[in-house]
């Protein structure tokens, strides 16, 4: 919704619009009620001229007044049904506003005020799936006096309703907006946006340099180029750039969550104060919650990292990636009969987690159950290669089933791959070896 209202227009704008070029020696473009058959010629009647000069006004309850009465015995007068459409949409009565609309559409199917106006309205209130159908529609209409102009921003529209699921769909609406009208920075911001969509860093990145060299203050261009910067993990760079946008808007929520990102990776301690307080300012956003149970966990702070996470839980009960992190959680704290139960539950919620069965594996070894670690370890091979913690687990098992030889070999497999980088295991995995070896 914040996105799309970089390219939706006002009201007012597009009724402005719209009368201009309705209006010609208070004459009607509209069809007449009787036949659908364009009337130019036709003078406006008294009433619905008198509720547009309310509308000039903006006196909603007197144009809304001289409206009801006329469309009372003028049902299909399509003009009166969208000035009554656009009455009700000033005063954010938008369900009343779409109805209004979509009688003007069907009064005249050509009415590309009416189509356009709808499909902007659905939008915003982001009913993408009803709103397409009617700014398709009205990039197949003339839009007369209006100009090209309103219809490039039915293009817009599109391409912002496609973004997401069709990026290429959406590159098509915007160069079809391009041939009507000059590119502006939402337009440049966009194409960046969908550069970044089809993996074209290098694209999105001189796109949102681009308007930031036009317009330095531009927050949305500040983001986007922060989030490439991430993605490539140029954090010192990220973060001189987000320092300064943020000294613009200290409180933007994006903005904020993106430098504590950088911080986090830098581990810089900066990121926990940061983070806590974008919580306390947002404290339903699941996002900015699961960033900070990461970063607590990551400070050591496993108790409140977990009421955090079992917070999320609550909402997503079946969330994979929750679930680990409240069984890492729970193996912090010591209580690992909770995380095997939790682990085993994160690897029927997604069987292809290698971080799933990892920790399961571990629970499993901390709580005697080696069959079922050997087992997890078995799953875990299928999507990922062998590090020196898995062989250990797969040595201690198998020693703990008295299978000599298999602990044996996993034992020296692990001291070869630790490197001396795990020392205390290391220590009992000689120490094992040398008992197995008797």
């Amino acid at each position: 919704m914040r996105l799309f209202s970089l390219l939706s227009v006002s009201a007012a704008v597009l009724y402005s619009a719209f009368c201009c070029a309705q209006t010609t020696a208070q004459t009607v473009a509209s069809p007449s009620s009787a036949d659908g058959i364009s009337v130019a010629s036709q003078a406006i009647p008294e009433e619905v001229a008198d509720a547009e000069a309310a509308i000039g006004k903006s006196d909603w309850k007197t144009a809304e007044a001289k409206l009801d009465r006329w469309l009372v015995s003028h049902p299909g007068d399509a003009r009166a049904l969208f000035d009554a459409g656009y009455v009700a949409d000033a005063q954010n009565r938008l369900d009343d506003a779409a109805a209004l609309y979509r009688r003007a559409a069907a009064a005249d199917p050509k009415s590309f005020e009416a189509h356009l106006s709808l499909g902007l309205l659905l939008a915003r209130q982001g009913k993408t799936d009803e709103a397409r159908p009617e700014l398709a529609q009205a990039t197949t209409l003339d839009p007369g006096d209006a100009g090209p102009e309103l219809k490039a921003r039915a293009w817009r529209a599109l391409a912002r309703i496609d973004r997401d699921s069709d990026p290429p769909q959406a590159s098509s609406d915007l160069i079809e907006a391009l041939k009507l009208s000059p590119e502006t920075p939402a337009d440049t911001l966009l194409a960046a946006g969908l550069a970044e969509r089809s993996g074209q860093l290098d694209s999105a990145e001189a796109a949102y340099r681009r308007v930031l060299a036009k317009d330095p203050n531009s927050l949305a261009a500040d983001a986007g180029l922060a989030h490439i910067l991430i993605v490539r993990k140029q954090y010192p760079e990220a973060e001189t750039l987000l320092r300064a946008a943020l000294a613009q808007a200290p409180d933007d929520p994006t903005l904020t969550a993106q430098l504590a990102t950088v911080l986090a990776a830098q581990d810089k301690a900066e990121a926990l104060p940061l983070l806590q307080k974008l919580h306390t300012a947002h404290p339903d956003d699941p996002a900015i919650t699961h960033m900070l149970a990461t970063v607590l966990a990551d400070a050591g702070d496993y108790a409140a990292a977990d009421q955090l996470d079992l917070h999320l839980l609550a909402a997503r009960p079946d969330d994979a990636e929750l679930l680990i992190a409240h069984g890492q959680n729970l193996i912090h704290q010591g209580e690992l009969a909770q995380a095997f139960a939790v682990f085993d539950k994160a690897t029927k919620a997604d069987p292809a987690s290698t971080d799933a069965w990892s920790g399961l594996a571990f629970a499993a070894s901390r709580t005697n159950r080696p069959d079922v670690t050997l087992h997890a370890l078995t799953v875990r091979s299928r999507y990922a290669p062998e590090n020196p913690s898995t062989l250990f687990l797969w040595a201690t098992a198998y020693d703990s089933l008295h299978q000599k030889d298999q602990a044996a070999a996993y034992y020296r497999q692990f001291l070869d791959a630790a490197g001396g980088k795990l020392p205390n295991q290391e220590w009992q995995a000689r120490q094992r070896l040398q008992v197995l070896g008797k």
